[in-house]
């Protein structure tokens, strides 16, 4: 009895808790800090991934385990969503509705699809110039977003190259100016006329100094 207990509580639980998947493709689209990149339509029935590159480098790692758009894409068709426009990436699911999050509990993973005939239904036909310009795109957008990643290596790269030359210049001035102030102090308690060197070069005393001394 209790196993049967158990295992109805958790069928309870999958029932009406919504998919981590869907949990977080929510809250990136609904946070309106990123509607540059990622937001709803106008009417919050859609929404719209605006840049494919930034999405999968900037938010994906950020609630996922990965920065890859094309996997994201191949989820959001697993639970049913479909892509509604040709020029950009739009998706749609009548359960993912802008401010209508308890609606995610009724999406779920579509089952694995077997091949039945049907001969008294006629078959969908699909347009191969839509298919080919969605697979162009997905891979222009996945060869963006690597080409964006290397760019921004190199630039890191670069900079890091500069700091490191100037932290170097910048302790060696530090170490020429210790030692002038140094012998300087030396030779003014030891009484020697002894002219102060900075970077390499002999500084000349002004008239008031000499005086002092």
């Amino acid at each position: 009895m209790e196993g049967e207990s158990d295992k109805g509580l958790l069928e309870y639980v999958r029932k009406f808790s919504p998919p981590p998947f869907l949990l977080k493709t929510y809250m990136l689209v609904e946070d309106p800090a990123t509607n540059d990149v990622v937001s709803w339509n106008a009417d919050g029935t859609t929404f719209v991934v605006l840049q494919p590159a930034e999405f999968a480098r900037d938010l994906l790692p950020t609630l996922f385990k990965h920065s890859n758009f094309s996997s994201f894409v191949r989820q959001l068709n697993t639970y049913g969503f479909r892509k509604v426009a040709t020029s950009r990436w739009e998706f749609r699911n009548d359960r993912f509705r802008k401010g209508e999050k308890e609606l995610l509990c009724e999406i779920r993973r579509k089952k694995a699809w077997v091949s039945k005939r049907q001969p008294t239904i006629a078959p969908i036909q699909t347009t191969p110039q839509d298919s080919d310009e969605d697979q162009r795109s997905l891979s222009a957008s996945s060869s963006s977003g690597y080409d964006t990643l290397m760019d921004e290596n190199k630039r890191l790269k670069k900079e890091n190259g500069v700091l490191s030359s100037e932290l170097t210049l910048m302790n060696r001035k530090c170490r020429e100016l210790l030692d002038l102030v140094a012998k300087y102090s030396y030779a003014k308690e030891a009484g020697v006329d002894e002219r102060p060197m900075l970077f390499q070069v002999r500084l000349e005393r002004r008239k008031g100094d000499e005086e002092e001394s």
